[in-house]
């Protein structure tokens, strides 16, 4: 190696070091979060949580990851490419399990650190649709949400929760926005919208075209439950949209922070101690933060992280 090169490597070298120790000689330890695309919450709620993380311990620096979601980001977790991730209640519950999109193994020692806020199902109709519960989609023209996702998934549960599959119903493949667009052009009958609230799409159809948001009874989502454990019932709020003028019984579901049983306590510690005492400045990020509520912890559809268990029994929520 010439002279030239060899300084150049060294310099690559020296580069790639900065960071690797503060002042006193303590190496800093990198971790990732992974979240989502950038234009959903997971994304700008994960980075206001790496910066607070890293603000708080000086020995370690928390990065977000752009990723696909809820399945990559358990993948990543058991391949051990990042360190923490959120992720939606079904696709926890599913990956502990073992089913198909996590190839049929079980992914044992996923746990649950800490709860983020719950994704609501909503339950749209166009204008002029006279249906008023789900029992009566049959041969209605229904989106789904996108194939393979957590609504798709949650759409098949739902519909069967009231006596209908895809063969009662014309199922589309669309996503949030897409469904509103064809709701609002009367392209479909009705679509099932699995999000927090208040969701944009959601705001734009049933401001602007007379969209009407169905409920799903509770005795329904006890039904769900006894089957899925991730299920609980919820409320959408009264004035949270058009037309929805006293609270609104819907399925909802959390999303969860998880990690692997081997995270450091002391990063578990932190994740719970930030959502307790530092929510202010993340809902300042986005408004879901303010839904965050850690006694959610004792409806964790898998195991709790050991801190996460210390932090429930100490009453400390």
């Amino acid at each position: 190696m010439r002279f030239g090169s060899r300084t150049r490597l060294w310099a690559l070298l020296a580069l790639l070091c900065v960071g690797c120790a503060g002042g006193d000689g303590v190496r800093t330890q990198f971790l990732s979060i992974g979240t989502a695309g950038t234009g959903g919450i997971y994304y700008p709620l994960g980075g206001a949580l790496a910066s607070l993380l890293s603000i708080g311990d000086s020995t370690r620096q928390f990065t977000a990851e752009v990723s696909g979601g809820s399945v990559e980001n358990i993948n990543r977790l058991r391949s051990g490419q990042i360190d923490l991730a959120f992720a939606t209640a079904n696709t926890v519950y599913e990956a502990f399990a073992g089913s198909e999109d996590f190839g049929g193994e079980a992914v044992e020692g996923l746990r649950i650190v800490a709860p983020l806020y719950p994704n609501f199902s909503h339950i749209m109709v166009a204008d002029g649709v006279e249906a008023g519960d789900i029992s009566e989609f049959g041969g209605l023209r229904v989106a789904v949400g996108p194939p393979g996702s957590g609504t798709e998934q949650l759409s098949r549960e739902i519909l069967a929760a009231h006596g209908l599959t895809y063969e009662d119903i014309d199922e589309r493949f669309l996503s949030f926005n897409e469904s509103a667009s064809a709701l609002r052009d009367r392209a479909i009958d009705a679509a099932v919208i699995s999000v927090g609230y208040p969701a944009a799409a959601v705001l734009e159809a049933t401001t602007t075209a007379g969209v009407r948001l169905l409920p799903i009874r509770p005795e329904v989502v006890e039904a769900l439950r006894g089957r899925f454990p991730y299920y609980r019932v919820g409320r959408i709020p009264a004035g949270a949209y058009p037309g929805v003028d006293e609270p609104l019984n819907t399925a909802a579901i959390m999303n969860w922070v998880i990690s692997m049983d081997a995270l450091d306590s002391e990063v578990a510690a932190a994740v719970l101690g930030v959502l307790s005492e530092q929510s202010g400045k993340l809902e300042r990020v986005h408004e879901m933060a303010r839904q965050i509520d850690l006694s959610a912890l004792a409806e964790a559809p898998i195991p709790l992280h050991s801190e996460a268990v210390a932090f429930e029994e100490s009453g400390n929520r």
